[in-house]
């Protein structure tokens, strides 16, 4: 792929920011009467507007046609047909088969994966089904309360973010929780009011051997045992999402009760997989299929729609033209939904371990800034917390708020409110309030330097009817997109994540000094004395 630089695009788009940049919001609106409907696009249930973003209608177009010579189509279309273009690892990118219907073939290497899928899922089904019921019991008989989903990264953001997200359309009766974090205390908390008999966990591992994920299902496979007195209870109360095989079995695990699934499927788009079966037994069968034709909706939107109206290119464009051309380096992520309070950390790891890069697919350093930092919170419960930065501060920060239009709590009155709450906030980050408005409105001049609020601040709504399973899906598959939009247009590769191994490489060596009560590795001064420390506090020195 030719440099970025080389592309006449990208010079283009360079000299129309020069042109633009000075622009303000107010006067964008006064300008175009029709421009808070023109600058909408609407796709798989979501309607995006995008009018309160500092571009002009040649600006997107100008980002289109970026998006066309750096190649999008084609590299769309190479992802949907299983090529591979995952290229440090060979591998295709197919979470889309996750939601591929059976009537679709995906080939890899001439075998279609699409049945594999469904099979996967049929037995997921079978699997939530006896739970659901009470046909699953543990090893003395009794029906499962808990259930525990032990991973990392992938394998628990994304299920408990859309957990949370659905609890409205959950069985009571069976509670689902989540360990991540190898502090002991996280693991404690999860399971200090639970009796083992009643408890199921899920341990989400591809290999088996993820340090973290597996210190945690070893720790908690000797509760479970102590609490119920013999290892044959393991069986019982343990599944593996895995794929390896003898690794699940020699935990104690029954190869039956092992979900796989594939290489070609990356932590982060994993939800759709058998890594969201704890999401499946929260919600039903059903429900997670609604979730899946969700994704699939999307898919084809980002399949379909033509670039100037695709809700994927729009956003992934958008960010490009904040992160390359004015130089903002990060993006908050708002749901206006008290379900979604989990959405901003999981697009935190999509949107970072997929860009964060800074070498192109042909191994050369960019030139460039590649993915933006992604970070948010709830909305209204932000706007008692760091808005005042977002309005007042001396950093810009585009700004996604997500809302829709019906909740599921019957409470007379809180739905309007959030709403207003929302459309205020984008309104008074676009527009702001002059200093003139303030004396017209009787503010005393002492005063006015200090509420003086610029505007211009950039926004987009992504507004849905309401946060449903089907809904949840095609907003995950709209930020999936959006990314990989991103990641063509940076001739980067999306799928890798070599970054994150260093970290534990180095974590493995000095777990084994410390246990071994070493000091004076071949580390640093600082790290060699924060071991000496750190063994000192334990008594592990010798």
């Amino acid at each position: 792929m030719a440099a970025l630089s080389s592309h006449a695009e990208w010079r283009a788009l360079k000299e129309h920011f020069l042109a633009v940049k000075d622009l303000e919001l107010r006067d964008l609106f006064d300008a175009d009467p029709q421009r808070g409907t023109a600058l909408t696009a609407e796709g798989a249930g979501f309607y995006l507007d995008y009018s309160k973003n500092r571009v002009t209608r040649e600006t997107l177009s100008l980002l289109c046609d970026l998006a066309r010579a750096r190649g999008l189509l084609a590299r769309r279309d190479a992802m949907f047909q299983g090529a591979r273009i995952n290229v440090t690892e060979g591998r295709p990118v197919l979470h889309v088969a996750l939601r591929a219907p059976s009537t679709v073939a995906i080939k890899v290497d001439g075998h279609d994966v699409v049945p594999d899928v469904h099979a996967v899922l049929g037995q997921m089904s079978a699997f939530a089904d006896k739970v659901r019921q009470g046909t699953w019991t543990g090893y003395s008989g009794k029906r499962i309360r808990t259930v525990i989903n032990i991973g990392i990264g992938g394998s628990y953001l994304g299920p408990e973010m859309a957990v949370r997200a659905l609890r409205p359309f959950a069985d009571p009766a069976i509670a689902v929780r989540f360990v991540a974090n190898v502090d002991g205390e996280a693991l404690r908390a999860a399971t200090a009011d639970l009796d083992p008999a009643e408890t199921l966990f899920i341990v989400c591992s591809k290999t088996f051997t993820t340090e973290e994920t597996m210190t945690n299902a070893r720790s908690a496979r000797e509760w479970c045992v102590a609490g119920l007195g013999h290892d044959a209870a393991v069986a019982a109360h343990f599944v593996a999402v895995s794929t390896h095989t003898a690794e699940v079995a020699r935990f104690g695990i029954d190869p039956a009760h092992m979900f796989v699934f594939w290489d070609w499927v990356g932590g982060r788009y994993s939800l759709g997989s058998a890594v969201g079966l704890s999401l499946m037994i929260a919600i039903g069968p059903e429900r997670f299929r609604e979730m899946l034709a969700g994704f699939r909706d999307m898919d084809e939107h980002f399949m379909t729609a033509p670039l100037e109206r695709n809700l994927p290119v729009l956003m992934g464009m958008l960010a490009v033209w904040y992160n390359n051309f004015h130089g903002l380096e990060t993006q908050a992520v708002l749901p206006y939904a008290h379900g979604l309070a989990r959405l901003p950390a999981y697009l935190e790891q999509l949107q970072m371990e997929s860009n964060g890069k800074h070498v192109d697919l042909a191994g050369r350093p960019v030139t460039y800034q590649t993915g933006p930092i992604v970070w948010g919170e709830p909305g209204v419960d932000a706007q008692h917390s760091f808005y005042q930065l977002l309005h007042q501060g001396t950093k810009i920060v585009p700004c996604d708020l997500v809302g829709f239009c019906r909740s599921h709590a019957d409470l007379p009155g809180h739905q309007d409110f959030l709403m207003a709450n929302l459309l205020a906030q984008a309104e008074a980050l676009a527009f702001g309030r002059s200093a003139a408005q303030l004396a017209e409105e009787g503010v005393p001049a002492a005063q006015i330097p200090y509420r003086v609020c610029e505007g211009n601040r950039p926004t987009t709504i992504i507004l849905g009817e309401a946060l449903t399973p089907r809904a949840l899906g095609a907003l995950i598959a709209l930020y999936e997109h959006s990314v990989f939009t991103q990641g063509v247009v940076w001739g980067i590769d999306s799928f890798d994540q070599w970054g994150v191994e260093l970290g534990k490489v180095l974590a493995r060596r000095i777990m084994s000094e410390i246990q071994g009560g070493v000091r004076g590795g071949a580390h640093d001064s600082s790290t060699r004395a924060l071991i000496g420390r750190y063994l000192a506090h334990r008594g592990l020195s010798g």
